[in-house]
């Protein structure tokens, strides 16, 4: 039996998406989204800001592509899932959203 992994995000693309076509014709669309959140410190609230990578599969990808440049808002529905690999320094990982439907804002 598999867990509950679903999550909703509306964040600003840090940068204009890229979309990759491997050998066999599938469609990675890949971009990153600013999610901005406030925070209490002390006695204020402060701006803070987190970072997330996204990857958009099949042909909704090269649709999409044209369309999600650097500052647009949208809405993604997905998938967390971690990327793993090895460096001279040890194990890395990193954390990515695997998008099932993006959404202009």
């Amino acid at each position: 039996m598999s867990d509950i992994n679903n999550v909703t995000f509306i964040g600003r693309l840090t940068r204009d998406s890229e979309l990759k076509i491997t050998n066999s014709g599938f469609q990675i669309l890949q971009f990153s989204i600013a999610n901005n959140y406030r925070a209490k410190e002390g006695d204020s609230y402060i701006d803070k800001v987190n970072f997330f990578d996204v990857k958009l599969f099949g042909k909704i990808a090269e649709s999409l592509n044209n369309y999600l440049l650097k500052g647009k808002q949208v809405a993604i529905s997905g998938e967390l899932r971690q990327d793993r690999w090895d460096t001279e320094a040890g194990p890395r990982s990193k954390i990515l959203i695997h998008a099932n439907s993006v959404q202009m804002i």
